[in-house]
């Protein structure tokens, strides 16, 4: 028809949902260069930047490694999921959206092997913590991590104090000369709410303590079998039986049935430990 046109509206990009992934990623961007910028700092104070090789004399774990890998992967998420939504580069936004999968998939499968492989996940972890137990005084980082675990979680090692036999430090061999040999780590202790001085040295012979009572009630246990085995049971309940016990008894049978002559012919026969007339 003359004097109208038909006019069509070109699809556009909704602006809400641009907007807030653009804000949600800037944050997320801001906090992983924030983790990335913690975690190189803390290897620049520790030397690690000038020497890369110090990165495999630490026994254990570094903790600043959970800084380093996390930061990275939040920064690049995040730089992804901000600059695809603001250019509406649709690369970067597939780019963001299979990363994101890909760790919720991980996850997803970490949960279901660890739940089929409980065991063997159970044992990797404790040779896990052990292996960070041997390097506890090699860095400060690690050490803090390790007190930080044992406060929280109210354990000590990952199976007992005496995991702490493979530390140096903390073993109880004659030859070693720490002060704290046969202790442990003071996060190990039970911390009494009124202290308000936190006690460093409180696992200072712990150990040492722990077996001298092992081996006292041990004694204990040897001697109440030993006075046992030496018991009798009457119907009146346990009576000692012992030499002199027995003697007794025989010397009372003895002259209830009339034969006191043999029984002090007897007991001269045994020797002058007992009286026939008592």
């Amino acid at each position: 028809m003359p004097g109208k046109h038909r006019h069509f509206q070109d699809p556009e990009v909704g602006c809400c949902g641009k907007y807030f992934l653009f804000g949600f990623n800037i944050v997320f961007w801001v906090l992983g260069a924030l983790f990335l910028a913690i975690g190189l700092w803390a290897w620049g104070e520790k030397g690690v930047l000038s020497n890369i090789s110090a990165l495999t004399d630490l026994g254990g774990l570094d903790p600043v490694w959970l800084f380093v890998v996390v930061g990275g992967v939040m920064s690049v998420l995040g730089f992804a999921g901000c600059i695809g939504a603001l250019r509406e580069n649709t690369f970067l936004l597939q780019f963001f959206s299979v990363f994101l999968g890909l760790i919720f998939f991980l996850e997803l499968a970490t949960g279901i092997l660890a739940f089929v492989f409980k065991d063997w996940i159970r044992d990797q972890l404790n040779l896990f913590i052990n292996s960070n137990v041997k390097a506890y005084r090699d860095d400060i980082d690690l050490q803090n991590l390790i007190d930080f675990a044992q406060e929280y979680w109210s354990c000590c090692g990952a199976r007992g104090p005496n995991d702490w036999n493979l530390n140096i430090y903390f073993n109880c061999t004659d030859s070693n000369p720490s002060r704290e040999r046969c202790g442990v780590p003071f996060s190990c202790c039970v911390r009494d709410p009124a202290e308000d001085v936190l006690n460093t040295q409180c696992g200072y012979d712990i150990r040492l303590k722990l077996i001298f009572g092992i081996c006292l009630a041990q004694n204990l246990v040897s001697d109440i079998k030993a006075v046992k085995a030496n018991w009798i049971t009457h119907g009146d309940g346990y009576k000692l039986l012992n030499k002199q016990h027995l003697e007794k008894q025989w010397l009372i049978l003895t002259i209830s049935e009339g034969s006191v002559g043999s029984a002090a012919s007897e007991l001269s026969r045994e020797g002058p430990g007992l009286n026939p007339t008592a």
